[in-house]
């Protein structure tokens, strides 16, 4: 027996805080529920991946934010397009320049110290701190700007 997909409706930006407590409901009512997905870019719904709708309405009830399944299930196709994994050439190395892109930091350039590509994250040192802490970021939040061949040094 195939397993089928539901869309979850939910309050527009709490859409993580679903996935959590769905998934943690799931698990401790050890429900048949394979998978709680969150696509980048949707907002107000997330999919459950199911043995059946019993199963995924069981696993929301009591979940703040969660507003309820859509009447239909959806098939894997329809959302295929949303589940894709992009694998993207990335050109960065140790010792390369930055523009931190996003959060706090934004604007603010940094020295790329270490590269994790199986969680899509480096760890950066800023370049104007007094003192240098490592931050680490995803990729994606990082440009690089300049790609120096030996060591800079500021004095």
């Amino acid at each position: 027996m195939e397993n089928k997909i539901f869309a979850l409706r939910t309050t527009a930006n709490r859409e993580d805080q679903v996935v959590d407590f769905v998934t943690a409901n799931s698990q401790k009512k050890q429900l048949e529920v394979y998978a709680v997905i969150r696509p980048h870019g949707l907002r107000g719904y997330v999919f459950l991946e199911a043995k059946s709708r019993q199963d995924a309405e069981e696993s929301f009830k009591g979940v703040p934010y969660a507003r309820g399944l859509l009447p239909n299930e959806l098939q894997y196709k329809e959302i295929e397009h949303m589940l894709e994994q992009v694998k993207v050439e990335v050109n960065i190395q140790k010792g390369d320049i930055v523009e931190i892109i996003s959060g706090p930091f934004k604007r603010e350039k940094a020295k790329i110290s270490r590269i994790d590509l199986q969680k899509e994250e480096v760890v950066v040192e800023l370049l104007e701190a007094a003192v240098p802490i490592p931050i680490t970021y995803k990729l994606d939040a990082v440009k690089v700007i300049r790609r120096d061949s030996k060591e800079e040094t500021k004095e």
